[in-house]
């Protein structure tokens, strides 16, 4: 029941969020039967870029919204990501904090056996920072969850 070496979603996940060409990352993907999809969200409220990143795993076919273990396994991803990225307190507007993030949503089984099934990682970089131009840092955060 091993990670299978070449199939760290995780990993995986980062490397298409930073890579110079997500294209061809997602086409060699989709070859191994895996999803994923990239996008972009800047906002002060953290349930925005909570949508937004739902929305974009809806539109592409990551999840079917009709099933709720999906979009539950989703949703917990995305708010793992967001502890990383928050460092632990997934608080924005509230405490005068602007995000503006890179994501990308990737679906697939790393592991060996088939009958492991599907997983589902989210990664987050960009900058947060107070909402003044030139007030921000780089961030970055990671979630996988199963479906």
């Amino acid at each position: 029941m091993a990670l299978s070496k070449d199939r760290l979603i995780g990993r995986k996940a980062i490397l298409l969020l930073l890579s110079e060409d997500p294209d061809m990352q997602l086409n060699q993907l989709k070859e191994n039967n895996w999803k994923g999809c990239i996008g972009k969200v800047g906002s002060m409220d953290a349930h925005k870029v909570v949508a937004a990143i739902e929305t974009a795993a809806k539109k592409n076919g990551i999840i079917e919204s009709t099933i709720y273990r999906e979009s539950h396994a989703l949703y917990h991803a995305i708010m793992e990501a967001l502890h990383g990225v928050t460092r632990g307190h997934v608080q924005l507007g509230s405490v005068l904090r602007t995000v503006g993030l890179s994501f990308a949503v990737l679906r697939g089984n790393p592991y060996d056996k088939e009958q492991e099934g599907d997983w589902i990682a989210v990664s987050l970089y960009g900058t947060i920072g107070a909402p003044v131009k030139g007030s921000e840092h780089e961030t970055i955060g990671l979630g996988i969850n199963h479906i």
